[in-house]
């Protein structure tokens, strides 16, 4: 799965910012900091397990928790259509 193109991101005072570009949605999202990390790594084709395996290399938290956080992220990504899959 990979972000599509057509979403930007771009960091403003600390905060992630996300549009996209061709219209599809209207509107701003803004990622707090492990949001962020998550559409970072989708900037690449990469799968869940990967974006996991990556957030256990930079944070310290068990990998449950976070495999939560990464499937909220992922499914809201899903309700905007960012994602090709």
């Amino acid at each position: 799965m990979k972000l599509k193109e057509t979403f930007i991101t771009q960091e403003m005072d600390g905060e992630q910012i996300m549009v996209a570009t061709d219209g599809s949605f209207v509107g701003m999202v803004r990622n707090n900091a492990t949001a962020a990390f998550i559409v970072d790594c989708l900037k690449t084709d990469t799968d869940k397990e990967a974006i996991l395996d990556a957030m256990c290399r930079k944070y310290d938290a068990p990998r449950e928790i976070m495999a939560t956080d990464v499937d909220k992220v992922l499914n809201n990504l899903r309700k905007i259509g960012a994602l090709e899959e």
